[in-house]
């Protein structure tokens, strides 16, 4: 791509940045449960959660529209192109930005290291994406996570929230995980198989082919922590690597 439309890009990033840090002043305005109010810990991660909740939501659809729109895309992964899918790319790149700057300023460093890296990894790879306008595609399959992220964040915000609403939180468990297997682990072994079949591994072929299997790990890590807490009650762990409320968050 020419360095006009790299520049184009470089500006829609920087609208997505700006974007959710206007979101972010809008989630100052929500009111904050008592639950919240009452741990000022939980005060940030409940603004973070709210942004996070705008993004999964309109990313997640928005990659749904990508390829009911462009079915055509699947055919080919690594060089397929749409307007919509390189908006979208551009678009989510702002939010890993902004929420890697949010975690920073605020202190949060040392309880969300793992977002830092995932963010950080996300990053790098959607920049390379926007620059070479390849594998645009995978990009836009991997983003169908925020699908499931929608109901990982309402979980997250039930608990902290401390709603009294055994049946409500259950009905998210199931729905949960349902949509943790369709939008993230089904995409993310599909594109895994994909990229160790038929992508080269050198260049970006192989930057990206790392960045997706440690991704795989992340991802069964969560997967594993989310059945504990949800499922497997009496197979949890200690305290150890628990934010400053003693609480986890499973939000990417």
């Amino acid at each position: 791509m020419g360095p006009g439309w790299r520049a184009a890009s470089a500006a829609l990033v920087g609208g997505g940045v700006a974007i959710f840090a206007a979101l972010r002043r809008l989630a100052l305005a929500v009111p904050q449960p008592a639950a919240v109010r009452s741990r000022p810990g939980r005060v940030w991660r409940w603004r973070n959660l709210l942004v996070s909740f705008a993004h999964s939501v309109l990313a997640g659809l928005w990659a749904l529209f990508s390829l009911w729109h462009s079915p055509e895309l699947l055919s080919d992964i690594q060089d397929g192109y749409s307007v919509s899918g390189h908006l979208l790319v551009c678009f989510s790149s702002g939010y890993f930005i902004h929420d890697t700057l949010d975690i920073i300023f605020n202190h949060q460093s040392r309880s969300s290291w793992e977002y830092l890296v995932h963010h950080a990894m996300a990053i790098s790879a959607f920049v390379s994406l926007i620059i070479t306008g390849r594998f645009l595609v995978a990009a836009v399959l991997l983003l169908l996570v925020e699908v499931s992220n929608i109901f990982l964040t309402v979980r997250m915000l039930l608990k902290m929230s401390n709603v009294p609403s055994p049946a409500l939180y259950e009905a998210n468990k199931y729905i949960n995980l349902v949509v943790y297997f369709a939008f993230r682990l089904a995409p993310q072994a599909y594109l895994t198989c994909y990229f160790l079949r038929h992508v080269e591994l050198q260049g970006q072929g192989a930057f990206l082919t790392a960045n997706l299997l440690l991704l795989d790990a992340m991802i069964l890590m969560y997967f594993s922590r989310l059945l504990r807490s949800d499922f497997f009650p009496s197979l949890r762990k200690g305290s150890a690597g628990r934010d400053v409320d003693g609480e986890k968050f499973l939000i990417d």
